[in-house]
This record gives structure tokens, C-alpha cells and sequence, in this order.
């Protein structure tokens, strides 16, 4: 969904398609992170660790260096991307690519990853994972931090499209309450709970699939899966949902700047 020369392959259909497999993505990355503990040390605030010149936490080190390289190679050139650390990061060694704009300018300035990140550390992983410190994973846990952070955040921030959809095939029903600035408006107007209630549903179903143990033994006793899909839906129905209704509404107001 980066470029677009036509603007007919911008609809709801292609963006749906693209959240589905998305949630394969976020459900995969969960069960990788919750193989660890919740590992506190990671977040603390400051960090227990002597970094030279840093004064965060050793996961948010981590992360900006991540984000940083990663910069450096063009991936928050696209508008799928949002990072969650945007103050100086290098610019991209590679140029980005000539195409016409899919979204209004005003996407630049919605970034809602610092909910995400405050949400996801208090939240998300006391639901997830057991409460203890593992010292020796710590790297490979903010990795996996990392990745699925990024799968929430690109997720979530899908909001814009879904929102520049909608308003393109409705506009003159949401321009009146954008320019109203009437938020709850137009909250109601993008909420489908039909909708909502079939993608929980969904995701539930996919983390039963995902986690559970492959087994050659078809007398294998039945076996605890690797993640708990009430749990998964519930990620959805609290969080991932209502976070990217907050980034349409958002954009939304925006809109007509």
C-alpha cells in the first residue's frame, strides 16, 4: 500500500485483506514473545545498566538503535511505518521511490505509538507472560519485543487508510463533522460492531490454529496451546481495535487541513 498509480486499487477490500494477514503476523510474533517472562529489568526506568550518554531504559536503547539503522535503509520512508521514536533519526541512505500519494498530508503528524508502547508494557505483557526476570534472554526478548511492536503499531496505524477509504466514498457525510471537529461523530460513524465481533472471532480461531503442538502421535493426549486465543481476541476487542479507530478518527479530523 506504499505507491499507488491508480487510485482505484486503494478500497476497502485490498486494505482488509492486507489486516488479515496481518493478524497472522501479530499472532506469530506473540507467541514468540510470550516464551519469556515479562523480564521488568528490560523496562526499568533508568536503566539498572551504565549506557554512556543514555539515560532510558536498556529497551528503549534497543529500540532507538534499532529504529535508527533501520531508518538508514528507507523503512519509515513508506506510510505504513510509524516509529516510535521519531526525534533524529538518520535519514535514508536509499531514495524513496517516485509514486503518487495514497494518503493526505496530514498522516504524517498521527503517530499513536506512544499509546501503544505505555499500553503494551503495563498491559499486554502482565496478560501474556509470567511476572519474572530472565537476565540471560534480555536481547532476545526486546527483539521480540521489537517485532511485534512494529506488527501492533503497522496495524493499528492501518487506521489512516481505512479512514481516506471511507472518506473517499463517503465525503460529504464526513466532511460535515470534520469540519465540526466533532469527534464522537465520527467515532460512530466508523464503528461497525458486526464487524468488530467477526474480526475477534477470526483471531481467536487463528491463535487456536497457531499455537497449537504438531504431533506425527494422532493418540497424542491433547496438549495446553501456546497461547490462549480468548486472550487474543480480547487484545483485539480492548486494544488493537479501539487504537486504530483513535488513529481514523485522527487522520480524519485532519483531513481537510
Amino acid at each position: 500500500m506504499t505507491c499507488h498509480g491508480d487510485d482505484n486499487k486503494l478500497s476497502l477490500d485490498s486494505i482488509r485483506d492486507s489486516l488479515i494477514r496481518q493478524e497472522d503476523t501479530i499472532i506469530f510474533n506473540l507467541i514468540e514473545r510470550i516464551k519469556f517472562p515479562t523480564n521488568p529489568t528490560l523496562y526499568k526506568q533508568p536503566s539498572s545498566f551504565n549506557i554512556s550518554g543514555f539515560s532510558g531504559s536498556l529497551f528503549q536503547y534497543l529500540f532507538q538503535e534499532t529504529e535508527a539503522l533501520q531508518s538508514k535503509v528507507g523503512r519509515y520512508i513508506s506510510p505504513e511505518e510509524n516509529p516510535f521514536f521519531p526525534n533524529n533519526l538518520p535519514d535514508s541512505i536509499i531514495p524513496p521511490t517516485k509514486c503518487t500519494p495514497v494518503l493526505h498530508s496530514a498522516a504524517e503528524s498521527v503517530n499513536v505509538n506512544e499509546k501503544i508502547l505505555d499500553v503494551y508494557i503495563n498491559q499486554m505483557l502482565p496478560l501474556f507472560c509470567t511476572e519474572a526476570d530472565d537476565i540471560g534472554n534480555l536481547a532476545t526478548t526486546a527483539a521480540c519485543d521489537i517485532q511485534l511492536l512494529q506488527a501492533l503499531s503497522r496495524r493499528i496505524h492501518y487506521g489512516k487508510f481505512v479512514a481516506e477509504v471511507k472518506f473517499r466514498d463517503c465525503t460529504d457525510e464526513y466532511k460535515q463533522f470534520i469540519l465540526a471537529q466533532d469527534r464522537d461523530a465520527l467515532m460512530k460513524l466508523l464503528t461497525f460492531e458486526a464487524v468488530e465481533e467477526m474480526v475477534k472471532k477470526r483471531v481467536a480461531k487463528k491463535a487456536g490454529v497457531f499455537g497449537q503442538e504438531v504431533t506425527l502421535n494422532d493418540s497424542a493426549k491433547e496438549v495446553k496451546g501456546k497461547v490462549d486465543p480468548s486472550l487474543v481476541s480480547r487484545l483485539y476487542d480492548e486494544w488493537i481495535m479501539p487504537l486504530t479507530k483513535l488513529v481514523e478518527v485522527e487522520y480524519l479530523l485532519r483531513r481537510l487541513d
